[in-house]
Protein backbone atom coordinates (compact mmCIF):
# COMPACT_ATOMS: atom_id res chain seq x y z
CA UNK A 1 0.00 0.00 0.00
CA UNK A 2 1.47 3.44 -1.29
CA UNK A 3 0.66 6.02 1.91
CA UNK A 4 1.47 8.66 -0.40
CA UNK A 5 4.22 9.93 1.89
CA UNK A 6 7.14 10.82 -0.28
CA UNK A 7 9.07 14.04 0.16
CA UNK A 8 6.51 15.08 3.49
CA UNK A 9 8.75 16.69 5.73
CA UNK A 10 8.50 15.38 9.17
CA UNK A 11 9.19 16.32 12.68
CA UNK A 12 9.14 13.67 15.49
CA UNK A 13 10.03 14.38 18.86
CA UNK A 14 11.47 12.35 21.57
CA UNK A 15 13.03 9.95 18.24
CA UNK A 16 16.15 9.03 19.58
CA UNK A 17 15.23 5.93 21.00
CA UNK A 18 12.18 3.50 21.67
CA UNK A 19 8.47 4.19 19.13
CA UNK A 20 10.52 7.60 18.17
CA UNK A 21 13.20 6.18 16.79
CA UNK A 22 11.09 3.61 14.84
CA UNK A 23 8.93 6.29 13.63
CA UNK A 24 11.55 7.83 12.49
CA UNK A 25 12.95 4.85 10.50
CA UNK A 26 9.59 4.14 9.07
CA UNK A 27 9.44 7.62 7.76
CA UNK A 28 12.36 7.11 6.25
CA UNK A 29 10.96 4.11 4.64
CA UNK A 30 8.02 6.14 3.16
CA UNK A 31 10.95 8.36 1.72
CA UNK A 32 9.66 11.60 4.36
CA UNK A 33 12.54 13.94 4.81
CA UNK A 34 12.58 13.66 8.56
CA UNK A 35 13.63 16.00 11.49
CA UNK A 36 14.69 13.86 14.94
CA UNK A 37 14.56 16.05 17.88
CA UNK A 38 15.86 14.90 21.67
CA UNK A 39 17.13 16.77 24.24
CA UNK A 40 20.34 14.15 24.84
CA UNK A 41 22.88 15.52 21.92
CA UNK A 42 24.72 12.15 22.06
CA UNK A 43 22.24 9.99 21.78
CA UNK A 44 20.80 12.35 19.10
CA UNK A 45 23.80 11.92 17.07
CA UNK A 46 23.68 8.17 17.72
CA UNK A 47 20.12 8.20 16.29
CA UNK A 48 21.30 9.91 12.93
CA UNK A 49 23.74 7.56 12.50
CA UNK A 50 21.76 4.43 12.78
CA UNK A 51 19.38 5.99 10.37
CA UNK A 52 21.87 7.03 8.05
CA UNK A 53 21.18 5.44 4.73
CA UNK A 54 21.85 6.22 1.49
CA UNK A 55 19.35 8.55 0.00
CA UNK A 56 17.73 8.97 3.38
CA UNK A 57 16.89 12.15 4.39
CA UNK A 58 17.60 12.56 8.05
CA UNK A 59 18.34 16.11 10.24
CA UNK A 60 18.97 15.83 14.32
CA UNK A 61 18.67 18.48 16.48
CA UNK A 62 19.38 18.36 20.49
CA UNK A 63 16.15 20.63 21.83
CA UNK A 64 14.84 21.27 25.20
CA UNK A 65 11.27 20.92 24.42
CA UNK A 66 10.29 21.50 27.88
CA UNK A 67 11.77 25.16 27.37
CA UNK A 68 8.54 27.55 26.82
CA UNK A 69 10.45 29.39 23.71
CA UNK A 70 12.50 26.75 21.81
CA UNK A 71 9.54 25.16 20.64
CA UNK A 72 8.57 27.98 18.63
CA UNK A 73 12.54 28.63 17.87
CA UNK A 74 12.38 25.08 16.35
CA UNK A 75 9.77 25.37 13.75
CA UNK A 76 10.73 28.86 12.63
CA UNK A 77 13.99 26.77 12.19
CA UNK A 78 12.38 24.16 10.12
CA UNK A 79 9.97 26.19 8.11
CA UNK A 80 6.93 24.36 7.12
CA UNK A 81 5.95 20.97 8.43
CA UNK A 82 3.66 18.57 6.85
CA UNK A 83 3.58 16.18 9.94
CA UNK A 84 4.38 16.51 13.74
CA UNK A 85 4.86 13.52 15.84
CA UNK A 86 4.83 14.69 19.54
CA UNK A 87 6.68 11.92 21.52
CA UNK A 88 8.98 13.38 24.13
CA UNK A 89 8.55 13.10 27.45
CA UNK A 90 8.81 10.69 30.50
CA UNK A 91 6.67 11.00 33.55
CA UNK A 92 7.82 8.86 36.94
CA UNK A 93 5.53 6.70 38.41
CA UNK A 94 4.07 7.30 42.64
CA UNK A 95 1.29 8.07 43.94
CA UNK A 96 0.58 11.57 45.83
CA UNK A 97 3.04 10.63 48.41
CA UNK A 98 5.61 9.78 46.47
CA UNK A 99 5.69 12.69 43.65
CA UNK A 100 6.72 15.93 44.80
CA UNK A 101 5.32 19.09 43.82
CA UNK A 102 8.97 19.80 41.91
CA UNK A 103 8.99 15.87 40.30
CA UNK A 104 5.30 16.46 39.01
CA UNK A 105 5.94 20.09 37.58
CA UNK A 106 8.96 18.77 36.41
CA UNK A 107 7.92 16.31 34.30
CA UNK A 108 4.57 18.19 32.73
CA UNK A 109 6.94 20.96 31.67
CA UNK A 110 8.07 18.08 29.25
CA UNK A 111 5.32 15.50 28.59
CA UNK A 112 2.69 17.86 28.81
CA UNK A 113 3.56 21.54 28.03
CA UNK A 114 5.46 20.55 25.70
CA UNK A 115 2.97 18.50 23.06
CA UNK A 116 1.15 21.77 23.88
CA UNK A 117 3.95 24.20 22.79
CA UNK A 118 5.11 21.91 20.13
CA UNK A 119 1.23 22.17 18.33
CA UNK A 120 1.53 26.00 19.37
CA UNK A 121 4.16 26.63 17.51
CA UNK A 122 3.44 24.13 14.46
CA UNK A 123 0.03 24.58 13.96
CA UNK A 124 -0.92 27.98 12.35
CA UNK A 125 1.08 27.20 9.44
CA UNK A 126 -0.62 24.09 8.59
CA UNK A 127 -4.18 25.97 9.00
CA UNK A 128 -2.55 28.92 7.11
CA UNK A 129 -2.12 26.62 4.15
CA UNK A 130 -5.07 24.38 4.86
CA UNK A 131 -2.96 20.81 5.61
CA UNK A 132 -0.91 19.17 8.20
CA UNK A 133 -1.28 16.08 10.09
CA UNK A 134 -0.08 16.11 14.27
CA UNK A 135 -0.29 13.32 15.87
CA UNK A 136 0.58 12.87 19.78
CA UNK A 137 1.65 10.06 21.38
CA UNK A 138 -0.09 9.70 24.37
CA UNK A 139 -0.29 6.54 26.67
CA UNK A 140 -2.99 4.44 28.10
CA UNK A 141 -2.69 5.49 31.61
CA UNK A 142 -4.90 8.77 30.33
CA UNK A 143 -7.65 6.49 29.53
CA UNK A 144 -7.07 3.87 32.29
CA UNK A 145 -5.89 5.71 35.21
CA UNK A 146 -4.14 4.40 37.84
CA UNK A 147 -2.94 5.68 41.70
CA UNK A 148 0.25 4.63 40.89
CA UNK A 149 1.22 6.36 38.12
CA UNK A 150 -0.88 9.49 39.27
CA UNK A 151 1.35 12.41 37.93
CA UNK A 152 1.30 10.77 34.29
CA UNK A 153 -2.77 9.44 33.99
CA UNK A 154 -2.88 12.91 34.67
CA UNK A 155 -1.05 14.46 32.25
CA UNK A 156 -1.90 11.59 29.67
CA UNK A 157 -5.85 12.40 29.92
CA UNK A 158 -5.20 16.22 29.64
CA UNK A 159 -3.15 15.69 26.46
CA UNK A 160 -6.83 13.19 25.17
CA UNK A 161 -8.68 16.36 25.68
CA UNK A 162 -6.23 18.49 24.00
CA UNK A 163 -5.91 16.00 21.21
CA UNK A 164 -9.92 15.78 20.75
CA UNK A 165 -10.48 19.51 20.87
CA UNK A 166 -7.82 20.55 18.57
CA UNK A 167 -8.91 18.16 16.19
CA UNK A 168 -12.27 19.64 16.45
CA UNK A 169 -10.95 23.07 15.67
CA UNK A 170 -8.37 22.07 13.16
CA UNK A 171 -10.43 20.06 10.57
CA UNK A 172 -11.99 23.52 9.51
CA UNK A 173 -9.05 24.62 7.49
CA UNK A 174 -8.32 20.74 6.55
CA UNK A 175 -5.78 19.74 9.44
CA UNK A 176 -5.89 16.36 11.60
CA UNK A 177 -4.79 16.33 15.52
CA UNK A 178 -4.97 12.40 16.12
CA UNK A 179 -3.78 10.43 19.61
CA UNK A 180 -1.82 7.15 19.90
CA UNK A 181 -2.35 5.36 23.41
CA UNK A 182 0.39 2.66 23.65
CA UNK A 183 0.06 0.24 26.53
CA UNK A 184 3.36 -1.11 27.84
CA UNK A 185 5.78 -1.66 24.96
CA UNK A 186 9.35 -3.16 24.33
CA UNK A 187 11.28 -0.03 24.70
CA UNK A 188 14.86 -0.04 26.70
CA UNK A 189 13.22 1.78 29.42
CA UNK A 190 10.44 -1.14 30.14
CA UNK A 191 12.91 -4.02 29.43
CA UNK A 192 15.11 -2.74 32.23
CA UNK A 193 12.19 -2.30 34.55
CA UNK A 194 11.12 -5.67 34.09
CA UNK A 195 14.64 -7.07 33.98
CA UNK A 196 15.25 -5.32 37.81
CA UNK A 197 11.73 -7.05 38.64
CA UNK A 198 12.62 -10.33 37.46
CA UNK A 199 15.94 -10.65 39.17
CA UNK A 200 14.48 -9.34 42.23
CA UNK A 201 11.21 -12.60 42.09
CA UNK A 202 13.47 -15.01 39.78
CA UNK A 203 17.16 -14.29 41.05
CA UNK A 204 17.57 -14.38 37.27
CA UNK A 205 17.26 -10.79 35.19
CA UNK A 206 17.42 -12.80 31.84
CA UNK A 207 14.10 -14.09 33.03
CA UNK A 208 12.04 -10.76 32.47
CA UNK A 209 9.63 -11.92 29.39
CA UNK A 210 8.60 -14.45 32.15
CA UNK A 211 7.38 -11.07 33.99
CA UNK A 212 5.02 -10.38 30.84
CA UNK A 213 2.98 -13.16 30.56
CA UNK A 214 -0.44 -11.52 31.93
CA UNK A 215 -0.10 -8.84 29.71
CA UNK A 216 -2.30 -9.61 25.79
CA UNK A 217 -0.55 -12.05 23.75
CA UNK A 218 1.79 -13.13 26.44
CA UNK A 219 4.01 -9.91 25.35
CA UNK A 220 4.30 -6.21 25.57
CA UNK A 221 4.11 -4.24 22.21
CA UNK A 222 6.50 -3.73 19.57
CA UNK A 223 8.06 0.03 19.38
CA UNK A 224 7.69 -0.67 15.77
CA UNK A 225 3.82 -1.90 16.04
CA UNK A 226 3.30 1.51 17.61
CA UNK A 227 5.20 3.41 14.84
CA UNK A 228 3.36 1.48 12.23
CA UNK A 229 -0.16 2.89 13.49
CA UNK A 230 1.52 6.31 14.25
CA UNK A 231 3.01 6.68 10.35
CA UNK A 232 -0.41 5.05 8.84
CA UNK A 233 -2.41 7.90 10.48
CA UNK A 234 -0.17 10.51 9.17
CA UNK A 235 -0.80 9.56 5.45
CA UNK A 236 -3.43 10.50 3.43
CA UNK A 237 -5.11 6.66 3.74
CA UNK A 238 -6.42 7.72 7.22
CA UNK A 239 -7.33 11.04 5.84
CA UNK A 240 -10.78 10.81 7.85
CA UNK A 241 -9.68 9.43 10.92
CA UNK A 242 -9.33 13.02 13.17
CA UNK A 243 -9.95 14.11 16.49
CA UNK A 244 -9.60 10.69 17.84
CA UNK A 245 -7.14 8.85 20.35
CA UNK A 246 -6.52 5.25 19.80
CA UNK A 247 -6.17 2.99 21.86
CA UNK A 248 -3.00 0.32 21.58
CA UNK A 249 -2.98 -2.21 23.95
CA UNK A 250 -4.24 -5.37 23.16
CA UNK A 251 -6.90 -4.96 24.87
CA UNK A 252 -5.61 -4.86 27.94
CA UNK A 253 -8.11 -1.91 29.58
CA UNK A 254 -11.06 -4.49 29.44
CA UNK A 255 -9.07 -8.07 30.45
CA UNK A 256 -10.55 -9.24 33.87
Amino acid sequence: MDLNLQGKKVLVTGGSRGIGFDCCRLFLEEGCDVTLVASDEARVKSAVSRLQQPGAMINGLSVDLSSRTLPQKLLEKLGEVDVVVNNAGAIPGGGLDKVSDEVWRSAWELKLFGYLNVTRAALPSMLARGSGVIINVIGIAGAAPRYDYISGSTANAALIAFTKATGAHASRNGVRVVGVNPGPTETDRLVNLYRSRAAERFGDPERWKEMLSDMPFGRAAKAEEIASLVVFLSSSRSAYVNGTVIDVDGGACYMG
